[in-house]
């Protein structure tokens, strides 16, 4: 029987014998701020005590995984902090010690969908909408710029990157952005069948398995978000159009680029 130890006011935590699960609880798309941040570092914290549990399930819930970081924090004066608590999160979620999977139904964009992409494992639903639209914004992802390449090849990582445009959950699993796309109906039954086959196996041994697999990617990943966050702060927060961006966003009316 699962029981729920955690019920904060962004997300719910539970364990189920060697399973343990985390939800988005921000409605109406969860959209993630600062509490978000804080809530899901601790959870995941809480986690890596537990030496039973073999297996992560990040999940949003059925109306959407995640629309991304909340964009009022993108601002200035907020952008450090932001980095700070969002990269962390993605940080431990990368080093975290057990098997990580994101379970994604519906909006999974920005942000979300970069949380979704550092798990080990993905399971979308077909016509879940994945997109890295920071673009849009004046802005660019600096874990999708430093991670995606390796996903999905650099020409589709480009492609989503500089355009900005969604693509379907099954043309994320065609990409190489999530292992499979089913009807929603579908889904938690081929979930179900990843999560037999790994709780029949030593939580110890997969730990183990999984620092030695990302031995070198770890590497890369660290040095790049490193040299992205660099990039964002050093030069692109200091051009006018970021800032038109997010106050277009934040006003509901269209950006006017300026080109500098």
């Amino acid at each position: 029987m699962a029981s729920t130890v955690a019920s904060a006011k962004r997300l719910i935590l539970e364990f189920n014998a060697s399973i343990s699960r985390i939800t988005f609880h921000h409605p109406p798309l969860n959209v993630i701020d600062f509490q978000t941040m804080d809530e899901l570092l601790e959870a995941i914290q809480t986690v890596e005590q537990r030496n039973e549990i073999s297996t992560v399930i990040l999940s949003g819930g059925e109306r959407g995984f995640s629309a991304g970081v909340d964009v009022a924090i993108h601002t200035p004066d907020k952008i450090e902090m932001m980095f700070q608590k969002f990269h962390g999160v993605i940080g431990a979620l990368a080093k975290c010690r057990k098997i990580t999977i994101a379970e994604v139904h519906g909006v999974c964009l920005g942000g979300g969908a970069e949380l979704a992409m550092i798990c080990d494992m993905v399971y979308t639903t077909d016509k879940a909408k994945w997109g890295f639209p920071e673009i849009n914004l004046g802005c660019y992802p600096p874990v999708a710029c430093a991670a995606l390449s390796a996903l999905v090849g650099q020409k589709r990582a480009a492609e989503l990157i500089f355009t900005g445009r969604a693509i379907s959950g099954e043309e994320a699993a065609a990409w190489g952005l999530a292992n499979e796309a089913h009807p929603e109906g579908e889904l938690q039954e081929v979930l179900q069948g990843t999560l037999d086959y790994l709780s029949k196996l030593s939580p110890s041994a997969l730990s183990v398995a999984k620092k030695a697999f990302y031995g070198w990617d770890s590497i890369h990943l660290d040095k790049g978000m490193a040299r992205a966050e660099k990039i964002y702060l050093e030069e692109l927060m200091q051009t006018e159009d970021v800032k038109e961006g997010i106050n277009a966003f934040m006003q509901k009316r269209k950006p006017e680029w300026k080109g500098r």
